[in-house]
């Protein structure tokens, strides 16, 4: 058997009428017909199987039934409307909230500048970031635990988009009083024959120099590992060795009392870029999140 389902119109037309107790008033409120609003309430009752209200010539009132329905009729419309309305905000970006993960190296540096031109934009929209390592930062947004993520270019991915910034090239980084501290570029030979101190695997930063060092046909033998690039910098700055890190780091590295110089064998770079989910769209809010991304970072 065929059930019908009471709508919208009909519950409003029955909430419209017990607060103004007028057939009349409820149908100008509604922009109805008195026939109309009629049709509505016995459609209504029909669904719901018996009268919610009443009716004389002059008067009506409402059944126990309709008495009990009311209050949840009302908290239903109130919801819905509540609904509709918080959806409007999110589209017009009067609402809302976006999660980022950003490699910290980004969050660090870049990141605030871009934030604050958001902000400029759209100061009601909430930001969680999640200043994580690049591999973090591949597993949060394809999780979807993240719906943005800056981040190193990961490679090919069918789940993934990876939308280009910028180039990043390595630069070396010594204690500050290094006798290679004196020239203005490094080699990479030169590094080879001091302690080296790298970022832990499975980090995509480690695994770039280990392979910029084999196709110079030099020994990579960290002489020490860490987990966090600022921890890089610390064993630098304290003399344990030298190090190679990307270039949005030496703010960080300068900071703690290290030097950095580029180095002479040629660029090492990666592609920084935003990281999405291929098959899941953006929100409102991250479509503007990354167009102002777009209009800060990108270069020529």
């Amino acid at each position: 058997m065929h059930q019908t389902h009471a709508t919208l119109k009909q519950v409003r037309a029955f909430v419209a009428i017990a607060r103004s107790r007028s057939f009349a008033e409820a149908a100008a409120q509604l922009n109805l017909s008195q026939p109309a609003l009629s049709s509505a309430i016995k459609t209504l009752e029909q669904t719901v199987g018996g009268q919610l209200l009443t009716r004389t010539t002059r008067t009506f009132a409402l059944t126990p039934e309709g008495e009990s329905f009311l209050p949840t009729a009302q908290r239903l419309l109130a919801e819905w409307d509540g609904a509709l309305e918080d959806l409007h905000n999110r589209f017009a970006l009067r609402t809302g909230r976006i999660t980022i993960a950003a490699m910290p190296s980004f969050a660090a540096n870049l990141l605030p500048q871009g934030l604050f031109r958001f902000k400029q934009s759209h100061p009601d929209i909430r930001v969680a970031l999640h200043d994580v390592i690049a591999e973090d930062v591949v597993r949060m947004v394809r999780s979807g635990q993240a719906e943005l993520g800056i981040s190193f270019h990961p490679g090919d991915h069918d789940d993934l988009l990876f939308t280009p910034l910028f180039e990043d090239h390595f630069v070396a980084v010594l204690p500050a009083q290094h006798h290679l501290s004196d020239g203005t570029e490094v080699t990479l030979a030169e590094l080879a024959q001091e302690d080296l101190i790298t970022l832990q695997t499975p980090s995509q930063v480690r695994g770039l120099i280990a392979e910029f060092f084999q196709q110079h046909q030099l020994p990579f033998l960290p002489a020490f590992e860490a987990h966090q690039l600022v921890t890089v910098a610390r064993m630098v700055a304290s003399g344990l060795g030298v190090s190679l890190v990307p270039a949005l780091s030496e703010q960080q590295m300068r900071e703690v009392g290290a030097c950095c110089r580029p180095l002479a064998d040629g660029s090492l770079s990666r592609q920084v870029g935003i990281l999405s989910r291929r098959r899941y769209p953006l929100s409102a809010a991250s479509k503007a999140m990354m167009e102002i991304f777009l209009e800060t970072f990108v270069t020529d």
